[in-house]
């Protein structure tokens, strides 16, 4: 078998020396230079070699202090009303409840009093739906009972 026609390898042509050399380069790149960047200084300009200070604040502009009087945030009456009463709406009231306590931490005092006036307020209807909902089971249970018992 003939290494020269096998088709993984290429044609005689591509490994000439003359070919080779091309890749090589011909000449040494520049030396460094004293200006920056290829940029030419220009007379009485002075080079900027260190970047300047830059001020930091103590706090993070974004993130301001908790506050002083947090609003409540019905987190166990949200969990108790997720478990016992109304699992939808506690469940809503508890992501109301945890958004709250978010906002008071954050300090977004608006925020926080939306959240907790919503939390409190779908608190208060899954204890009216669960109550509701046990006493319509208990009609039923008893009306069932009453026919089935002569």
């Amino acid at each position: 078998m003939d290494l020269s026609q096998s088709f993984n390898q290429p044609p005689g042509a591509y490994s000439s020396p003359e070919k080779s050399a091309m890749l090589q380069p011909v000449t040494k790149p520049p030396v460094y230079q004293d200006n920056f960047a290829g940029y030419p200084a220009f007379s009485g300009q002075t080079m900027v070699a260190v970047q300047p200070a830059v001020f930091v604040p103590t706090a993070p502009l974004g993130n301001p202090m908790p506050l002083a009087d947090p609003l409540p945030e019905y987190t166990w009456y949200s969990i108790f009303t997720l478990l016992c009463c109304c699992l939808p709406l506690g469940t809503a009231a508890l992501v109301y409840s945890l958004s709250t306590r978010s906002a008071n931490y954050s300090g977004h005092q608006e925020l926080a009093r939306k959240n907790s006036k919503t939390a409190r307020n779908l608190n208060h209807v899954s204890v009216v739906v669960g109550i509701i909902f046990i006493v319509v089971l208990v009609v039923v249970e008893y009306e069932w009972i009453e026919k089935t018992d002569p």
